[in-house]
C-alpha cells in the first residue's frame, strides 16, 4: 500500500504468517516477523555490512506490528524502482535478527540461516557445500532430502564428473560448439534462460588517453559488434543498443531508435584513424588491461584487441583470477574495463555504472562507474524522483542518448545463462529469469 504522510511518500507492507527460519547452532527453528524484515532492511542500509547500502540511503524503515513493516522515503520513487530494492539481490536477502545476535556476523557468515527450502549443514573450502532439507518451509518440506553444491571451476573435470555420473547438474560453457556437443549425449538436457548479463566496454574519461573524446569515439569506430558474438554461443547472444538492454528492462533503447538519432556504430577503419590522428595519436598507443581467467572475458578483450590492432592500438591483458579483476578495477582504475553485469531497473544501471557517487575509488559511494562520468548526474536523480512510468522511461533513454553521444561506454552484447542436467532432474518449475543465475532448486525439484 503506498501513500503520502507529511509529504513523504510511505509504504505498508505485509508480510506473510507461517515464515519459518531454518535451525542453526543453539537456535531454534522460529516464525520471521516484522523484527526480521526491520533488522534485515537496516541492515542493508549499512556500510558496514552491504556494499549497496547506497541504494536504500533515505529509508526509515520501521515495525508497524508482528505482520506489517512501513518504509517510509525521503523522496518519492516509482515502483518500477521502490519494488526491485525491496526484493532483490542487493537488499531483499531476509535474515534471522536471532541467529545474528546470538552468533555474531562473523559465525553467521560462517553458518548463514535464512527461511528457504534448503538449509545450511556443512561447508568444505575450496570443494563443496552441503545443504538439507528445511523441514518447516512454508510451502511444505522438500522432495530432496539435501543438495551438495561442488566446487569444479575447470570445465573439463566438471564436464567429465558430469558425464561419469558424479554430478547431476552442472553450469555449462557458452563456448560455441559446446552446447550442440553435449545435446548429442543421451539423457543430458540443456537449459538455457535469463536474465541476460550485459557486457559493456567502459572508457575511462578521467585517464589519458580517454579523456578526449575523439579517442573514444576512434575506438567505437574501430570496433565490429559481430566479432564479439564469437565470444559465445548464438544460442546466448543477443544484441543491446545502450547500457540498459531494452529487450529485458524498460528504459532501453532499441536499435532503431538508436539509428534514428545517428547513435548507431559501424565499422569504420578510416573515420578511427581520422580520429586518432586528430587528437595526436597517429601512430596509435598502448594500453595496459586486466581480464580475469573466465573464458567470456578472455575471448572478449581477446577480440577487443585483435580489433584495436588494426588501428594501431596495442592491447597489454593481463589474465588474473576473477576475484582479483574485480578488485583490481575498482581500486586501481584502468584506461577501458570490459564489464558483465545484469542490473533489476535502469536506475540500478544509470546509477551504479554512470552516476558520479559511484566512480571507483573517488565516489562518495565507489561502485561500477569505471567511466569516471558525471555528465548525466542530475538526469538520473530526476528520473529516480519522476514517478510518472512513462516520462521517468523517456528521462533513462534521455540519459542514455548522452552516453551514446559522449562515446562514455560501448555495449556489447547481452548473454543468457546456461546449464546442463541429466534428464531425471525436474527442477519441478519452468525456467525463465532468476536474479540468482542459476536454475534454482525448490521444494518441488525431484530425481
Amino acid at each position: 500500500e503506498l501513500e503520502i504522510v507529511d509529504n513523504k511518500q510511505v509504504w505498508t507492507v505485509s508480510l506473510k504468517k507461517g515464515i519459518m527460519s531454518h535451525a542453526g547452532p543453539g537456535l531454534v527453528s522460529y516464525e520471521i516477523t516484522a523484527d526480521d524484515v526491520v533488522y534485515s532492511l537496516q541492515k542493508s542500509a549499512n556500510p558496514a555490512f552491504s556494499a549497496y547500502a547506497g541504494a536504500y540511503k533515505g529509508w526509515k524503515v520501521s515495525k508497524v506490528n508482528k505482520y506489517t513493516i512501513r518504509i517510509a522515503l525521503n523522496t518519492p520513487v516509482s515502483s518500477v524502482v521502490f519494488l526491485p530494492k525491496l526484493t532483490n539481490y542487493a537488499g531483499g536477502f531476509i535474515v534471522s535478527k536471532k541467529a545474528i545476535e546470538m552468533m555474531g556476523y562473523e559465525g553467521f557468515k560462517k553458518h548463514p540461516i535464512g527461511t528457504g527450502p534448503f538449509m545450511f549443514y556443512k561447508y568444505s573450502k575450496g570443494q563443496k557445500m552441503e545443504l538439507r532439507a528445511h523441514e518447516n518451509y512454508f510451502r511444505g518440506q522438500a522432495l530432496l532430502a539435501g543438495i551438495e553444491m561442488h566446487f569444479y571451476p575447470d570445465l573439463k573435470e566438471r564436464e567429465k564428473r558430469f558425464m561419469d555420473g558424479d554430478l547431476d547438474v552442472i553450469i555449462g560453457s557458452g563456448n560455441p560448439g559446446w552446447i550442440e556437443k553435449v545435446e548429442k549425449v543421451e539423457n543430458v538436457k540443456v537449459d538455457t534462460f535469463g536474465v541476460g548479463e550485459v557486457a559493456t566496454i567502459f572508457f575511462n574519461t578521467a585517464l589519458a588517453p580517454f579523456d578526449d573524446v575523439r579517442v573514444r569515439k576512434a575506438v567505437v569506430a574501430a570496433l565490429d559488434k559481430t566479432q564479439f558474438f564469437k565470444a559465445s554461443s548464438a544460442r546466448l547472444a543477443g544484441e543491446v543498443f545502450s547500457p540498459v538492454p531494452e529487450i529485458f528492462l524498460p528504459g532501453g533503447m532499441t536499435k532503431d531508435e538508436v539509428k534514428k538519432l545517428g547513435l548507431f556504430s559501424e565499422k569504420d577503419l578510416s573515420l578511427s584513424k581520422e580520429l586518432l590522428t586528430e587528437a595526436g595519436y597517429e601512430d596509435g598507443f598502448s594500453l595496459d588491461l586486466v581480464t580475469s581467467e573466465k573464458r567470456i572475458y578472455r575471448s572478449l578483450y581477446s577480440i577487443l584487441a585483435d580489433e584495436l590492432a588494426q588501428v594501431g592500438i596495442k592491447c597489454n591483458i593481463k589474465v588474473v583470477e576473477h576475484s582479483e579483476m574485480h578488485r583490481q578495477i575498482r581500486k586501481e582504475p584502468k584506461a577501458l574495463v570490459i564489464y558483465s553485469a545484469w542490473r533489476p531497473n535502469a536506475d540500478s544501471y544509470l546509477s551504479r555504472f554512470f552516476h558520479s557517487d559511484a566512480t571507483v575509488v573517488t565516489g562518495l559511494r565507489p561502485d561500477t562507474n569505471f567511466s569516471h562520468y558525471g555528465a548525466i548526474d542530475r538526469l538520473i536523480e530526476d528520473a529516480r524522483l519522476e514517478i510518472r512510468p512513462e516520462k521517468q522511461i523517456n528521462m533513462w533513454k534521455q540519459a542514455q542518448i548522452r552516453i551514446l553521444s559522449d562515446a562514455v561506454a560501448y555495449p556489447i552484447m547481452y548473454t543468457r545463462q546456461l546449464y546442463i542436467r541429466k534428464s531425471t532432474v525436474d527442477y519441478g518449475h519452468k525456467l525463465e529469469s532468476t536474479m540468482a543465475l542459476y536454475p534454482q532448486f525448490t521444494e518441488n525439484t525431484s530425481m
